[in-house]
């Protein structure tokens, strides 16, 4: 088996009409060459697809995934999200979903560590509330 380095892909168009650089202009990529291109590991990817819905490469008659320039796309913003940004898994799938299902637009990053920024005095008295309305529940 060979290894494939980034530096090996030449500039790809992106769905959004943009220059991604380090992806390929092809319709299937294999778990390795999307490892090469964005720098996050085969178990870290296998993980990711489990946690984020918009991620679900296809898979050979081999059983082997295959990922497109979309999938290899959202891995990129996952990864923006999580390792740049700072954000959570949870928080990165908030960030997301709030955004349609990984189109980026404007302020959704903003707005999502806004969202998640809550102070512990508000979480607390959000949690005091929920199990006193199960108390009732109970009780009732």
């Amino acid at each position: 088996m060979t290894k494939i380095s980034c530096q090996s892909f030449s500039e790809g168009q992106g769905t959004t009409g943009t220059l991604l650089p380090g992806i390929p202009d092809k319709r299937y990529f294999k778990i390795g060459e999307v490892c090469a291109i964005t720098g996050v590991k085969q178990h870290v990817l296998r993980y990711w697809e489990s946690e984020f819905r918009m991620l679900h490469p296809q898979r050979a008659q081999s059983k082997q995934r295959l990922y497109r320039r979309l999938d290899v796309e959202n891995v990129l913003k996952i990864q923006r999200l999580l390792k740049d940004e700072g954000f959570t898994i949870s928080g990165a799938k908030k960030a997301l979903a709030k955004d349609g299902g990984g189109r980026e637009q404007e302020g959704t990053v903003s707005e999502a560590k806004q969202e998640l920024s809550c102070k512990p005095v508000d979480i607390f008295e959000q949690v005091k509330l929920e199990l006193l309305a199960l108390q009732k529940i109970l009780e009732g």
